[in-house]
């Protein structure tokens, strides 16, 4: 069968990735087209290195990434899988963000719509990303397309309007948050709930089968304690977070108790050096340091995490790693956000046991005395910490077992 997946940041690559490998151990000779980044692409490539070579035509030729390079209007054969666009092309969270991009936006929306007419697939996946998605469900739905949600947009957060689009252009949702099946069941929406494909990516992952010398030695560090720094995937989120964590770093190191220790900052798949290059100075540099590629090893060997709430919170409460979480916006959509978000938290670890199970600084909070502060006391107050480790296993225990990406693809298949 034929999947056409639309995943638009670096949580949706990464829980797309482990959803096609989920498809293409049901379905082998499953073809695949997707929006996505570089995790569904090796899978994708991995693929195609192992089995009969998939061939170009039209338009499109394949890179070494397994990606398809479009002209402006699709013409590609049926066998054209691969990557259509990254999402770093489109990644963007905020009101006045989307605004800026808006144009660029809708024609990757219309291209979307034109590329799946053309590969004519037996379902479109859409994974989370609501603000592209939603127009490509009611596009795919009026077009006689299957249409399938894995991720189910944070309707119970904000703009609960948006449930009458669920209901008349999804075909199946697939959620992935134990509280969310109580607010769809009140909703009168059918879903299935297989647990969170978020616990087999981090048992199953690098980091978590390592030691922390490997951590070490691969990355060229000192053995010294580290402090994982975490300033989010989108440019925009980089450039408001990396100023106060830099600040938070320098006022540690001055602390008698912390000239040892070595601030990282995990570097966000879609960027490289040039986003970060301009907070590291001749003050810094020997005890900042950005590594790519090596998040949640980070994570895993770190006393502590300052980060920029999303995926990566939870990634860290899997980790065991006590954090803080820290997030600025701007100032508009901030406002807009105060009027229209309606959870108490904006962490999914805080939501899934509906308490405060680790701090949130948020605006104006979030800085760099505020984390100094908070920091210290999850490394040197060993009650403190221990309870936010107890906090970590009440988070993982609603979460569920491991299994949940290849439960979902094996039941989205059968819904086909």
């Amino acid at each position: 069968m034929k999947y056409y997946i639309i995943a638009g940041e670096a949580s949706g690559d990464l829980h797309g990735s482990n959803l096609m490998k989920g498809i293409y151990a049901q379905d082998p000779e499953a073809q695949i087209r997707f929006w996505g980044g570089d995790l569904m692409s090796m899978v994708w490539t991995g693929v195609q290195n192992h089995a009969t070579p998939l061939a170009a035509g039209g338009g499109a030729h394949s890179s070494g990434m397994g990606e398809v390079v479009l002209d402006s209007s699709p013409h590609h054969t049926k066998q054209d899988g691969g990557l259509v666009r990254h999402y770093k092309e489109g990644a963007v969270m905020g009101f006045v963000e989307v605004l800026a991009k808006a144009r660029k936006l809708l024609g990757n929306v219309d291209y979307c719509k034109k590329d799946i007419l053309v590969w004519n697939p037996d379902v479109v996946i859409l994974i989370d990303y609501p603000g592209f998605n939603f127009k490509i469900a009611e596009f795919a739905h009026k077009a006689g397309f299957k249409v399938f949600y894995y991720i189910a947009p944070k309707v119970w957060a904000s703009r609960e309007g948006r449930i009458k689009k669920l209901k008349a252009y999804v075909d199946k949702l697939f959620i992935v948050f134990p509280f969310e099946k109580e607010y769809f069941d009140a909703k009168g929406i059918e879903y299935i709930y297989k647990g969170n494909p978020l616990v087999d990516a981090v048992d199953n992952s690098k980091a978590m089968n390592e030691t922390r010398d490997e951590f070490l030695t691969r990355n060229n560090l000192q053995d010294k304690p580290v402090i994982a720094m975490l300033a989010g995937s989108r440019k925009g989120e980089i450039s408001t977070m990396m100023p106060v964590l830099t600040e938070f770093a320098a006022k540690m190191k001055k602390l008698p108790e912390y000239t040892d220790y070595q601030f990282i900052v995990a570097g966000a798949p879609s960027r490289n050096i040039k986003d970060y290059e301009q907070w590291l100075t001749e003050e810094n540099k020997d005890y900042v340091k950005i590594l790519f590629g090596e998040t949640q090893s980070i994570i895993r060997h770190a006393e502590a995490a300052v980060v920029n709430s999303g995926t990566a919170s939870l990634e860290t409460v899997l980790f065991n790693t006590p954090q803080i979480v820290g997030y600025i916006t701007n100032p508009i959509t901030y406002w807009i956000a105060k009027k229209i978000v309606k959870i108490r938290y904006i962490s999914l670890g805080n939501l899934i046991v509906d308490r405060l199970a680790f701090k949130e600084y948020i605006q104006d909070d979030c800085n760099a005395d505020a984390l100094v502060t908070e920091v210290r006391k999850l490394i040197e107050d060993k009650e403190y910490r221990q309870q936010m480790l107890d906090n970590y296993a009440d988070i993982r225990n609603e979460l569920g077992g491991s299994g949940a990406s290849a439960a979902v693809a094996e039941a989205m298949i059968k819904e086909l």
